[in-house]
């Protein structure tokens, strides 16, 4: 494990750049470190997700090894060319997914943000998915990142949409679903 921090304040971000953890720096607008706060973010908001279940909801600790990995990808976008999520990270997200889809009935209508206060929170944090993925994208196109970071992220954000699915429906709760003739104005 690296150095601890013993003061928070350094100065040496105050040109504009940031140190890695490999210890080059780079601009703090860089698509890297773009990358690393938007997971940074999205695990921040898979936190909030956890502290509205109970101690004892079967999701938490999936949401937990979930926060384990978001820290590590953040880590690789830390230390250029280093791969910590693998395939089996992918696997492991696909095989929990599809466990959690199951008892789920088929989509036959668009779904929108809402049902009880976890369902929501965790279409938030699978929106901050879907941007975390589109930022990786981003940087990807610019310099060489690992894949399976990428994958992961596309994945993570599917299995929120099914979580917030399961949870919206928990305790005779009801999905919140679009209706087209509420798109229009009422007089």
């Amino acid at each position: 494990m690296g150095n601890r921090l013993s003061k928070i304040y350094t100065r040496t971000g105050d040109d504009g750049t940031t140190g890695l953890a490999d210890g080059g720096r780079i601009a703090k607008n860089s698509l890297r470190i773009e990358a690393m706060g938007t997971m940074d973010e999205l695990n921040a908001q898979t936190g909030i997700l956890i502290e509205t279940l109970t101690t004892d909801d079967p999701l938490r600790p999936v949401l937990q090894q979930v926060q384990h990995h978001l820290f590590d990808i953040g880590g690789e976008f830390a230390i250029p060319g280093s791969k910590v999520v693998n395939n089996t990270h992918i696997e492991w997200l696909e095989n929990t997914l599809d466990e959690w889809n199951e008892d789920l009935p088929p989509l036959k209508n668009f779904i929108l943000p809402g049902g009880s206060m976890a369902a929501a929170q965790c279409h938030m944090a699978r929106a901050v998915s879907r941007r975390a993925e589109r930022v990786t994208v981003a940087m990807g196109h610019e310099e060489s990142i690992n894949p399976d970071a990428r994958h992961y992220l596309n994945r993570l954000s599917d299995f929120l949409f099914v979580a917030s699915r399961v949870l919206a429906r928990r305790n005779g709760a009801q999905e919140v679903l679009w209706d087209q003739s509420m798109s229009q104005p009422k007089p």
